[in-house]
């Protein structure tokens, strides 16, 4: 009896289990002209992803920014990964690329991060892009 319980009850567990899919993202970061700090934008493989400006810099519409819609700024790209770390998301992988320009070029940080996410939920979570605060505050047109 009790192992037909335990069965029964393993069963049940399996039922609730929610089904998972692992998605990831790319932050890229561009050091801001004769300061410490980075401005980071996010692609998530939409259709505008990346686009950069002249010097190799994100685009706007794909800069993380605060509530305000004014970039948010970050310290290092560890900074940035803290941030994405208190999100959920993992670090999987990073390059840098040197952007010719003047005083020697322009290094852009590309991090590849990861987070499973469940069937109801959206990667974009607790923070939002520049684009994405633009569309939330347009007045609406009737």
């Amino acid at each position: 009896m009790k192992k037909l319980l335990f069965l029964f009850m393993a069963v049940l567990a399996c039922n609730y289990v929610i089904a998972q899919q692992k998605v990831y993202c790319e932050i890229v970061g561009t050091q801001k002209f004769a300061k410490s700090q980075v401005t980071v934008g996010i692609d998530f493989g939409q259709e505008d992803a990346m686009r950069t400006n002249a010097l190799g810099g994100v685009a706007s519409r794909n800069k993380l920014v605060g509530d305000d819609g004014k970039p948010l700024s970050f310290n290092s790209m560890v900074d940035a990964m803290n941030y994405m770390g208190s999100l959920g998301w993992e670090f999987e992988q990073a390059y840098v690329v040197t952007m010719p320009g003047m005083g020697g070029g322009q290094n852009v940080y590309h991090w590849l991060l990861s987070k499973y996410i469940g069937e109801n939920e959206s990667g974009t979570n607790g923070f939002k892009t520049r684009g994405q605060y633009e569309t939330e505050t347009a007045p609406c047109m009737q």
